[in-house]
């Protein structure tokens, strides 16, 4: 459930300038995720918002509902923490900072729990998501996802290593404090940035990530 991007083209949304050092240029688009892929069951699945709300309670979205949210594109390289990059990628479907407009969190929130199928989980700072930084993508290049690649939906944040954007998210838990996710419990870099080579734990400078 990893991957991901950083480079920005055109008339899309371009959430700052970054680089990708010490990345190899992959000739096709590369899968690499934990467990298999899921069966997408539309009647069953919801898009759940949760946690420290600004608004009490559960908050939740269908597909359908999700899509007919403003629609935006995003160009961001696909960059993977084993050092392979897929490049020039241009994502479609919903900025996350749009949904949490929708479903605003509380005052005091700082961190987001990005839930994906099998419980899979990635710890972002809220500042990673706002201002255009970070998209729940449906599309590339204007095509539908294949399952494969995260359908019906996967988070794309481009300035960070792709573990940081898991497929088939399913909801989101806004956090008052830090907390790692799957990978992150298991040896990656709590933070992730591309341009800082933010690969793994043992890089982690205190005040960096909780204690493991």
């Amino acid at each position: 459930m990893w991957d991901y991007g950083l480079r920005r083209r055109g008339p899309l949304a371009r959430p700052g300038v970054g680089i990708a050092p010490h990345q190899d240029t992959a000739r096709t688009w590369f899968t690499l995720h934990y467990g298999p892929v899921p069966r997408f069951r539309p009647d069953r699945w919801e898009f759940r918002v949760f946690g420290a709300t600004a608004i009490p309670g559960k908050q939740s979205f269908s597909l359908d509902a999700l899509r007919a949210l403003p629609n935006s594109r995003l160009a961001g390289d696909l960059h993977c923490v084993t050092k392979m990059t897929w490049p020039d990628n241009d994502w479609g479907g919903v900025l996350l900072s749009t949904l949490l407009d929708m479903a605003p969190p509380a005052g005091d929130v700082t961190h987001l729990m990005v839930w994906a199928e099998y419980g899979y989980s990635a710890n972002l700072r809220l500042e990673d998501v706002l201002d255009g930084r970070a998209i729940l993508a449906t599309h590339n290049h204007g095509r539908r996802l294949e399952p494969e690649h995260g359908f019906p939906l996967r988070l794309v944040v481009p300035h960070l290593y792709g573990y940081k954007g898991p497929k088939w998210v399913r909801g989101i838990e806004y956090m008052t404090s830090d907390r790692r996710g799957f990978w992150e419990e298991r040896g990656f870099h709590n933070l992730g940035e591309v341009r800082l080579e933010q690969r793994y734990s043992y890089q982690e400078e205190p005040g960096e990530g909780p204690l493991l």
